[in-house]
């Protein structure tokens, strides 16, 4: 008769060292999929980008390799573009941060009613920007808009909003500045409310200027939240669709032709998915080119805080 052997059990200890050692891949597992759903659309943009890819002319498509890089570089259309998108991005930034700054410092006392109105400030964050843009073209329409009605009562007559390319920047800047400037309150609210204490009530105590407090211990101090809410800003900013897009499409004219309306146009209007791709992929290089400058300087300012400490 044959005799059969029980399997040897696994030891607890060996168990009990395997569960630690699989945990760190366990853990990496959701951010491995996430760059692999990153790197996949980022690859086949690049692989659109170097063929002549026209929906209506499929059988023309093979690989130009650079062909549309120059094409776009050597096309007028395209740097008025760059600049449209540049100072867009710019203008929000700047703006949205000086006038989060300045909400942010109104409210840095946590009392209820600074809290009640920080809340109250973020509801325009919590609107769909295209939704956004719409209710802000409803109420610039010329025949029946609120803010049109109203700047006729000052005397401003004929002002046509959006649908000028001498007002169309600052009606669209309007609609952003209205939808993201609690973001920027509300990370440099946290980051006021986060500095340390000790610093203020010295100054307190000594009787040091309002002014020299903020410029020689507020500011400083609270520069790499700055840095921090400027850099999600501005790669949201350059890659602006929604409201520009709901409000003018690009236009009047090419006026608001930013990067992300003309490769929507270029893909759904022309069909021309090579030239669409290579705008995306430009829009890239110059997103990633700012976020590395923000990243390097916020990193200096971190390293100068630790020397000082």
């Amino acid at each position: 008769m044959a005799v059969t052997t029980a399997p040897h059990p696994v030891p607890a200890r060996t168990k009990s060292r395997l569960a630690p050692a699989l945990l760190p891949y366990l853990l990496s597992l959701p951010a491995l999929l996430v760059c692999i759903g990153i790197i996949i659309p980022f690859f086949t943009a690049v692989w659109y980008s170097l063929q002549r890819y026209n929906m209506n002319l499929p059988s023309l498509r093979g690989f130009v390799w650079f062909q549309q890089y120059v094409d776009l570089f050597t096309n007028r259309g395209f740097w008025h573009t760059v600049s449209v998108s540049l100072t867009y991005t710019v203008a929000t930034v700047v703006l949205e941060l000086l006038l989060g700054l300045g909400i942010a410092l109104l409210l840095r006392r946590p009392t209820k009613l600074h809290n009640i109105m920080s809340i109250a400030l973020l509801l325009p964050l919590m609107v769909a920007p295209a939704i956004a843009a719409l209710m802000w073209k409803l109420m610039t329409h010329p025949d029946f808009g609120i803010l049109s009605w109203l700047i006729q009562q000052i005397g401003i007559t004929d002002f046509r909003w959006a649908s000028a390319p001498s007002t169309a920047l600052f009606t669209v800047l309007l609609v952003d500045i209205w939808v993201y400037t609690p973001f920027m309150m509300i990370l440099l609210l946290a980051g006021l409310r986060g500095l340390p204490k000790q610093p203020f009530e010295a100054a307190a105590l000594d009787g040091v200027p309002a002014s020299f407090v903020f410029f020689r211990i507020t500011l400083p101090m609270l520069t790499p939240y700055m840095i921090t809410a400027a850099l999600f800003r501005m790669l949201d900013s350059i890659q602006q669709f929604d409201i520009i897009y709901a409000m003018t499409q690009g236009g009047p004219g090419d006026t608001l032709m930013v990067f992300q309306v003309m490769a929507y146009l270029e893909f759904f209007q022309n069909f021309n998915v090579g030239r669409s791709a290579a705008v995306l992929m430009v829009l890239w290089a110059i997103a990633y080119l700012l976020s590395n400058i923000f990243i390097k300087h916020w990193l200096r300012l971190r390293e100068r805080a630790r020397g000082a400490a």
